[in-house]
Formats: C-alpha cells, sequence, structure tokens
C-alpha cells in the first residue's frame, strides 16, 4: 500500500503463482520458496484479491489453475523471465563489452582483435554485433561502441579515428576486369555502381560532378552482394569487405586513385563503457601494425 492507494502488483506474488503451479502443492512451493506454507497462502490470496479472480482450485491432494488463472499464468511467466533478464543485464554491466559494425567488423583484425581482447581482458566478455545502422547500433542502444565507416556525428557521438582502409572494386568474377590486378576510380564511372545508401562508404562526391557515374542503391550487404553478382553493376568498398565477405562469383581489386576510408570507433558522450579506451587503443595498435 502506498499512502492509501490501491495495492501494487509485486513479482513475489507471481513467482509464488508459479511456483505452486510447478511444484503442483502449497507444501512444495514453501519449501521451493523457503517460506511457510501460510505466507504461500497469504501471498496467492493477496494476488487473488488484487486482480479480483480466483486463480486456482485447491483440494486436499491437488492444485489446478482456474481458466483466469491459466491467462494469468502465462502472463506472469513472461512477465518473470522479463525481470529475470532485466537483473542479468544490469549485473552483467560492464563483464561484456558490445561492438557494433554494420557491415565488415574490423576487417582482416577481426579474428586477432578477438584473440588478443580475450588474453587481456578475460573478465570482460567481447561481443560483435552487426546492426544494419549508420550508427552499427549504437543510436538503438543494441552496442557499447560501434565501428563506422562513414561521417561521425561529433555533435552526438565521442569518437577515434583507428586507421585506414584502402578502397577496392567488387565485381562479378567473369567480369572482364576480373583478369586485372587493379582498377583506376576513373574507369569506376564508365559502369553502374551500386551504393548501400543506408550504411555504405561511397558516394557520388568521390567524382568530379560533371563525370560521376550511373548508381543503384540497396540498403544490405547481402543485396549489394547480389546485385554485384549479376554482372550488371559494380561496387567500391573498403578492403574489409573483402576479407569479411568472401562469396563465390564475387572478385575484388584494389582500386587506385581513390582516397582510403578512415575507420572510427564511436560512443556515447555520456556513461561510455569503461572498456571503451582499451578497446580504442588496441584497435589502433592493430592497424598501425598493418598499415
Amino acid at each position: 500500500m502506498h499512502n492509501g492507494s490501491r495495492p501494487e502488483l509485486e513479482l513475489r506474488q507471481l513467482r509464488c503463482l508459479v511456483t505452486i503451479v510447478d511444484t503442483g502443492s502449497f507444501t512444495d512451493a514453501a519449501l521451493e520458496l523457503g517460506v511457510s506454507q501460510a505466507a504461500v497462502s497469504r501471498t496467492l490470496r493477496s494476488l487473488e484479491q488484487l486482480l479480483g479472480v480466483r486463480l486456482l482450485h485447491r483440494t486436499s491432494r491437488t492444485v489446478s489453475t482456474t481458466t483466469a488463472g491459466v491467462e494469468v499464468l502465462v502472463r506472469a511467466r513472461q512477465l518473470l523471465a522479463e525481470a529475470d533478464n532485466l537483473v542479468r543485464a544490469a549485473t552483467a554491466g560492464h563483464t561484456r563489452l558490445r561492438l557494433g559494425h554494420a557491415w565488415s567488423s574490423v576487417g582482416r583484425h577481426t579474428a586477432e582483435f578477438q584473440r588478443r581482447w580475450a588474453e587481456r581482458h578475460p573478465a570482460v566478455e567481447l561481443q560483435l554485433i552487426r546492426h544494419n545502422s549508420p550508427t552499427g547500433g549504437l543510436a538503438e542502444g543494441a552496442c557499447d561502441l560501434a565501428l563506422v565507416r562513414t561521417a561521425v556525428d561529433r555533435h552526438r557521438y565521442a569518437h577515434a579515428v583507428l586507421g585506414h582502409e584502402r578502397r577496392v572494386l567488387a565485381m562479378a568474377s567473369d567480369d572482364p576486369w576480373a583478369r586485372r590486378r587493379s582498377i583506376r576510380l576513373d574507369e569506376a564511372r564508365q559502369r553502374t555502381v551500386v551504393v548501400d545508401r543506408r550504411t555504405g562508404s561511397t558516394t557520388l562526391e568521390l567524382w568530379p560532378a560533371e563525370s560521376r557515374p550511373a548508381i543503384e542503391y540497396t540498403h544490405d550487404i547481402d543485396d549489394w552482394l547480389a546485385a554485384i553478382a549479376t554482372g550488371r553493376c559494380v561496387g567500391i568498398t573498403p578492403e574489409a569487405t573483402s576479407t569479411q565477405y568472401r562469396r563465390i562469383g564475387i572478385t575484388y581489386r584494389p582500386l587506385r586513385d581513390a582516397a582510403p576510408v578512415p575507420v572510427h570507433l564511436i560512443w556515447q558522450h555520456h556513461d561510455p563503457h569503461p572498456a571503451t579506451h582499451a578497446a580504442a587503443a588496441l584497435l589502433t595498435d592493430l592497424y598501425r601494425e598493418h598499415s
């Protein structure tokens, strides 16, 4: 009770109901919950009074749910599961670091980053999360940090430049250009270039305004690769894509005369994960070692 207001639903009441049903008796429920049988009865009665319905039929030997009880029991299990998940997430806290990315994670450095992190920070589980959004899931709350290869909103996010990746041209493996060692950026404008409108790092600004290629848009890495595999278009992407998405029917070749792509690590300005700077330092080292 709170200042004369109506009683509030409590998780212990729901847990009591579920335990009675699962154990099959008030006596066993009391043992399971570590309380007296009388306390179990009082808790169930308070729940029934709060909801205004009878939830259980009780005889000397059996306990069964009423029609209303069946419906309440289903929702009670859902609420208890959600509450348990909330507690796990809160208590896990900084023992887990979620690193988001839209496409290519850390490219060729991905496996080494995971290995070194596990060696140096064994108490902090590293999770790589692919999220098809411009911020790699950071804006959506899906991760603690994110790797992005597009422009960063510096007012909204803190960031560090980890390194740079050269651009490559992706094409169908039976494309005549696939026999060449490299392609010039100026040549690419002769082709239709497929661009991921949401998370891609390629824009028309790569070319002068008077000599830009035809563009076809997609919204996902799989659609991007599928379009290229048909042979009707090519794609321009950071080198990381070529290591993370090796596909039959797709060939990557270095793209000459194209500015490299900066790789940013971004995070929220307020309350950053304690492992943020450790992750930034390790990732920067990896890019520097292979520059």
